[in-house]
């Protein structure tokens, strides 16, 4: 091996294996669960759709349950695919930490997803958000942190738009905690990921609890939208944010 190479690859490891890294969890080696219409024994780095919540990643949960409802739709079964990850030497952003706030979470899901823009005011609101609340995701090899799927994209959404308040996003992310997820950035956490099998997600069963569970979620922000009449512009939503700091 030349000294280049020597070079390179002590970077690499210091780079990694740092002291100075995001405190790790506790447990080093995790089980995931991800949701799929086929079984996925090599997931590909790279591979997926750049506005999904923290952008390209494979999208995964510690629930198996959940990742079933994620598997199914309502005309077909899908697979829990099951995998083990060490993350001893992941860099981790832990987005539901006490060092974040739900305004983190949701600046980076706005910097990711495609939102509906309805005024200038969301515009504005949307830009001051990723100024002030922003994570860099693609310096983390891993991200835990909510999952933004219909019904929570929905509040996500009624916030940007000043419709519902920060108190009403956040207590809606704590009820519907079942929504995190764990997503696998770097390819050197791909690289740690190992396949352990799969079971079958039955449509029966599954898309009925995820429908459920959405339907439960939707109803609960028509009533906060009812019940929220004191947000009429955007200084009253970016004066809720400034309450709030940015650990970055």
């Amino acid at each position: 091996m030349t000294s280049c190479h020597n070079i390179f690859f002590a970077a690499l490891l210091l780079y990694h294996f740092s002291d100075t890294l995001i405190p790790r969890r506790a447990e080093k080696k995790i089980t995931l669960f991800h949701g799929s219409e086929k079984v996925i024994e090599h997931p590909v780095f790279g591979a997926g759709k750049k506005h999904n919540d923290f952008g390209l990643g494979f999208y995964c949960t510690e629930s198996e349950a959940l990742a079933k409802e994620w598997a199914v739709s309502s005309l077909r079964d899908g697979f829990a695919n099951r995998y083990t990850l060490d993350t001893e030497y992941l860099r981790v952003l832990h987005l539901n930490s006490p060092d974040y706030t739900i305004l983190n979470w949701i600046a980076v899901l706005v910097e990711h997803r495609l939102f509906s823009i309805k005024t200038p005011v969301a515009r504005r609101a949307k830009q001051y958000l990723i100024d002030n609340f922003g994570v860099n995701a693609n310096a983390y090899d891993l991200i835990t942190g909510y999952r933004a799927d219909d019904s929570y994209f929905d509040y996500a959404e009624s916030f940007l738009n000043n419709a519902i308040s920060v108190e009403q996003l956040s207590q809606a992310m704590r009820l519907g905690k079942l929504g995190e997820q764990v997503v696998i950035k770097s390819q050197f956490a791909f690289s740690n990921l190992k396949f352990e099998g799969f079971s079958i997600a039955e449509k029966d069963k599954y898309y009925v609890q995820r429908k459920a569970r959405n339907n439960a979620s939707r109803r609960r922000l028509s009533s906060d939208l009812h019940n929220m009449v004191d947000l009429e512009g955007f200084e009253p939503l970016t004066s809720r944010m400034r309450t709030e700091r940015s650990p970055n």
